[in-house]
C-alpha cells in the first residue's frame, strides 16, 4: 500500500485549479470546480490504477467534494503564496525582454506558463515558453507578464 501523506479530517490546500475531468455530476466536462488556493479537509484517501493516492477533499466554502491527488495539494497551514497565472495559461510579455542587447521576446509576444515558482527571490516567477522562442525556457517575474492574448 502506498503511504498517504495526509489523513482524515486533516486541511489540506489546493495548489492547482481544478476542473471537472468528466466525473464531477451535474458539470460539464472541463467547468471549474475549486479554486487554487483554496483550503479543505480530507474525507477519504484512495488509490487510482494502484499507484496513486487520490484524496477525498471536502472544500466547505464551496460545497464540493473533490478528489485530488498529492500533487495537486499541500499542507493547510503550510506557507502559501497565491500566483496571477496557473499552469497551462496564456501570458503576454509585457515589456521586450532582452539578453546582452539580443531581443529574446519582444513586447506582446504570447506564451504559455510551463511552471509556478511560489519562491522565486523577489516574488512569484514561472518558467514560460515563448511562441517567438521556440525551444526555450525563459523564467519571467510575475510582474513583467499580462493576460495572454493581442495587445489592447
Amino acid at each position: 500500500m502506498i503511504n498517504a501523506k495526509w489523513e482524515y479530517g486533516e486541511a489540506v490546500r489546493l495548489v492547482r485549479n481544478v476542473r471537472n475531468d468528466g466525473t464531477y455530476p451535474g458539470l460539464d466536462p472541463g467547468a471549474p470546480l475549486v479554486r487554487r488556493g483554496s483550503i479543505g479537509y480530507v474525507v477519504d484517501v484512495g488509490t487510482f490504477l494502484q499507484d496513486q493516492i487520490i484524496y477525498s477533499v471536502n472544500f466547505l466554502d464551496e460545497g464540493k467534494i473533490v478528489g485530488c491527488r498529492e500533487e495537486e495539494l499541500i499542507g493547510g497551514d503550510e506557507p502559501w503564496t497565491p500566483s496571477r497565472f496557473e499552469f497551462r495559461d496564456k501570458v503576454r510579455a509585457a515589456r521586450q525582454l532582452a539578453v546582452g542587447g539580443e531581443v529574446l521576446v519582444p513586447l506582446g509576444a504570447i506564451g504559455e506558463v510551463i511552471r509556478v515558482i511560489r519562491d522565486a527571490p523577489g516574488g512569484v516567477a514561472y518558467h514560460i515558453h515563448f511562441d517567438s522562442l521556440p525551444g526555450r525556457l525563459l523564467q519571467i517575474p510575475e510582474d513583467i507578464l499580462d493576460v495572454g492574448g493581442p495587445l489592447e
